[in-house]
Formats: structure tokens, sequence, C-alpha cells
């Protein structure tokens, strides 16, 4: 199905719900219908065979393509402005698919140091195990990164907003820098959404998301998803048959489903995360708080240039330290303590015991240096109302500090 209608390109929602739908009129479905084989009638010889579009070869295996897969594929890469897309089990199968991909012994990648805390283990203790050198660069010091390019450098990683104190990269800086010296720019997305920002249409060449999150929308599925060049992603498409980190049919129909709703979801999290977070700015218990929508934010000036909306999750420092941080978020009735993000539910955690716990391959050195303090809270927050979520944190400060 093209991504034209006859008088123009279709809006952002008109693409969630419609890119990608595969039926059989046959049957009168209007939904694509979820194949449930792990293998296909092989060889093929039936006049009009649907083919695998990566392969251009007919359907014989799940874990290299399936047709549910397929349709959720092609809706992402759609949204995404990519040539092609893959579907995986989790964030982390696409992210350790794509660097294995690209990178092998003796070559250079420059890595973002603020990152998700398994991401950044990957980066630190895994890759050079096979031989990969690895240099970081903090998000205070991005300008820095030309100087860091070797011969042997492949590519450079990072996050459009990091996790956990959002800070915003300057995806077009880094864009022409990475087409300059002939390397890839991989940008993880998953806290800015397709609906926020398009990385590839500022200079990125691989888009990653942690599908998990905003892209399923409901905290019931696990996946991640990789968008790029057709090349690239074939490549890409290797090793993920190869390490085995395909989603089923049922996990790519469920993503599809919310990735319908993706758009309403996003722009009512982005209006909400924007008034919380200038509600908390005005608390006295609260010594910081991170969100690229305010003018306080470092990041403010490059947010306005590549973010269309400023996303749903906000950070706020707590006086006190962790333990009160801890009883604070105890104390939520509808913020729920759970270590993810991006659903309709408001989900709030401690980074320093989540996403950066020690058991990451963090250290508190390089927690201090990521400004990841005592006391960080992150709010992811859901879909319910705003009048509802500010009395809840008013009432959880109230129960904190009395």
């Amino acid at each position: 199905m093209s991504v034209l209608s006859k008088k123009k390109e279709w809006g952002f929602n008109t693409k969630a719900i419609h890119l990608g739908r595969t039926v059989d009129k046959r049957f009168g479905s209007i939904f694509t219908p979820i194949f449930m084989e792990d293998a296909f009638l092989n060889p093929n010889k039936t006049e009009g065979v649907v083919v695998d579009p990566l392969s251009n070869e007919e359907y014989i295996y799940t874990r290299y393509g399936n047709p549910t897969i397929t349709a959720c594929e092609k809706t992402i890469a759609g949204l995404e402005g990519g040539q092609a897309a893959l579907v995986f089990s989790s964030g982390m199968a696409a992210i350790s698919a794509t660097l294995y991909s690209l990178l092998k012994k003796g070559d250079h990648i420059i890595s973002l140091r603020d990152l998700y805390g398994q991401t950044y283990s990957l980066l630190k203790n895994e890759l050079p195990r096979f031989g990969v050198d690895v240099s970081f660069v903090s998000a205070n010091n991005i300008e820095s990164v030309p100087s860091l390019i070797k011969p042997n450098t492949k590519a450079i990683y990072v996050e459009s907003i990091t996790n956990p104190i959002l800070r915003v990269v300057d995806v077009e800086y880094l864009g022409r820098i990475a087409t300059q010296h002939s390397i890839k720019l991989i940008v993880d997305s998953t806290f800015a959404t397709p609906y926020n920002q398009n990385p590839l249409k500022l200079g990125a060449h691989i888009v990653i998301h942690s599908a998990t999150k905003y892209l399923n929308g409901y905290n019931d599925l696990m996946a991640g998803a990789v968008v790029s060049d057709r090349d690239t992603i074939l490549g890409i498409r290797d090793q993920r048959i190869k390490t085995g980190g395909s989603i089923d049919p049922i996990g790519a129909y469920l993503l599809m489903r919310g990735i319908k709703t993706l758009g309403l979801r996003v722009e009512r999290q982005n209006a909400t995360a924007t008034k919380l977070a200038a509600w908390l700015e005005e608390n006295p218990y609260v010594k910081r708080v991170y969100y690229p929508g305010l003018k306080s934010h470092p990041d403010h000036h490059i947010a306005k240039r590549v973010l269309r909306g400023y996303g749903g999750v906000v950070s706020f420092e707590i006086q006190g330290g962790d333990d009160v941080a801890n009883k604070f978020v105890d104390s939520l009735e509808l913020g729920i303590k759970a270590p993810s993000l991006g659903g309709v539910q408001t989900l709030v955690t401690v980074p320093r015991e989540t996403s950066h716990h020690p058991r990451t391959g963090v250290t508190e050195e390089e927690l201090h240096t990521l400004g990841i303090n005592p006391g960080l809270i992150r709010v992811a927050v859901g879909i319910e109302d705003l009048e509802d979520l500010i009395h809840d944190f008013d009432d959880a400060f109230k129960t904190t500090f009395r």
C-alpha cells in the first residue's frame, strides 16, 4: 500500500493505522492476520505466491521472516521514513544485532556515555571482548566527536533523548560529521518516538527503538525495532537470523495494534509531561527538574530545533537522596513503581536502583559523571488526567515531608 494518497502524503495517525496492513479480501478481513506458522510451504510453486520483501523469496521459516512480522516492519519503516525495518524480541536484541552487524575486530566506535545502563554495559564491557575499540563522549562535550574519529571508526552511537536525565543530542550536527567521514550515525530514538522526531531526516543512518516502550504503549510486550536503508537492514537481518532475536507473530500483531494509537498517546503524554514539569519546578522539595521543554534545561535550544514534541518523561531530584526518593515513590497511588516507560499508565522509578543500578555495570563514579545523583526520580507519564496526577504527586510530597 502506498504512503501517498491521490492528493497528499498521509498524516502520522493515518500512516500508523494503514501502513503495512495486509488483508485478504476473499475472507473479508480488515486487519493483518496472525500467521502462527513456524515454517511455511517451501518450495512454494503456487502461482502468485507472496514473497518476503527483504529476501525476495517465498517465506520459509519464521526466524527468517513471517507475513505478520513483515506488516509490522513496513509500518515502522514508514513512520520513520526509512527504506526498510526489522522487528526484534527486545530493544537490546535490536541494539546488539545492529552493532554486531556493523563492527568487527579492529574496528572503532564512538558512543555517547549518557546511555541506558545495559546499552552502556554492552559497549563498555562486551564489544571490547571481541576486539572492538570504544570511545565514550559526554553529552556536555558532543563537539569533541570529530577529534575522536580514527581511520578505523565505523559508527557513532547516541540516544536522541538520554535516559534518565533527558539530555537532547544534536542529531543534525552528528549526522553531518558522520556523513563527512563516511561512518554510520546510530540513534536510539526510544524516548523521542517517531511522533516527535525522525532521526533519518536529520542525518542519522540507523534508528533503533525499544518498541517495548512507546511504540507498543501498553506495558504488555517486549520488542525492538531497527530502521535504515535496505542494504544496512539486510546485514542486520543476517545477524537476527544467526542470533535468534526475532519477535514472534503474536508479538508483532500486538505491536502493530499498539502503534495505531501511538500519535494519540504521545500527543497526550507530551502535553501532560510539559505541565507536570512546570509544576514540579515550583515545588520547594524539588532540587532540579530535567525536561527538554523547560527553558531551564541545558539543551532546550537544541530540543526546539530537533524535536517536534518534548516527550513524556520528566526526571527530577528530590531533597534528601534515594531514601526520600523511595518514600515519595512508595507514597504515590496513581504512579506505579516499575522500571519501564511509554505506556498508558504513569510509571515512576529511582534510576540508581533500576536502569542504572550497579548490576548494569555502571560505577558510582560514572553515575556522578553522568549527573545521576542521589534522589533522582524518573516519571514516565501515562494518559491519566493531569489534575489527578498532580493531586497524586502533591499528596505524596505531603506524606514524604510531613
